[in-house]
């Protein structure tokens, strides 16, 4: 299916933002108004190989659990996580954040999120569900804007299964 793409410029210099959105226990703060139930699926949350379980809250979906875990991790420019969600975690999912510096010190933030569906059914959920995921996500981005430059808008981060 088509990617979400969305774009925001943050106030804080690349090496910054790169540092905050490469620790997944992070990723709740700014999203955790949709995504929901964080838990991380080992002790290191930054760093290749690290990982989240957490649920959608979407109207009209019954399988809302989905992961992601860190698989390209360029440090300062780009951030990948592969995951899957979806009934029996069959539709896999490419989530990536692009960041870029401009000379008066910002970042902009490309985020990418492109779902490979199975089934027709699967398809049809992602289409009615897509406006629903680029209305909150354009808020997360907005949120995680917000805590890196004025450290306001912060939810809880996310910790281990069982903690």
């Amino acid at each position: 299916m088509k990617p979400v793409h969305l774009s925001i410029t943050v106030g804080r210099p690349r090496e910054e933002v790169f540092d905050y959105l490469a620790d997944i226990a992070n990723h709740p703060e700014f999203t955790d108004h949709y995504l929901v139930d964080w838990r991380l699926t080992r002790e290191e949350s930054s760093g290749l190989g690290a990982g989240a379980r957490f649920r959608l809250e979407a109207p009209l979906n019954r399988f809302g659990w989905a992961d992601m875990t860190l698989i390209e991790v360029e440090s300062p420019s780009r951030i990948v996580m592969a995951g899957q969600t979806g009934k029996f975690n069959r539709v896999r999912t490419l989530t990536t954040y692009a960041l870029d510096s401009s000379a008066d010190g910002q970042t902009q933030v490309d985020f990418e999120v492109e779902t490979k569906p199975v089934l027709p059914s699967d398809r049809l959920m992602e289409k009615i569900g897509r406006p629903w995921f680029a209305r909150n996500a354009k808020k997360g981005l907005k949120r995680l804007r917000s805590i890196l430059e004025d450290d306001r808008k912060r939810g809880a981060r996310a910790t281990i299964a069982g903690r």
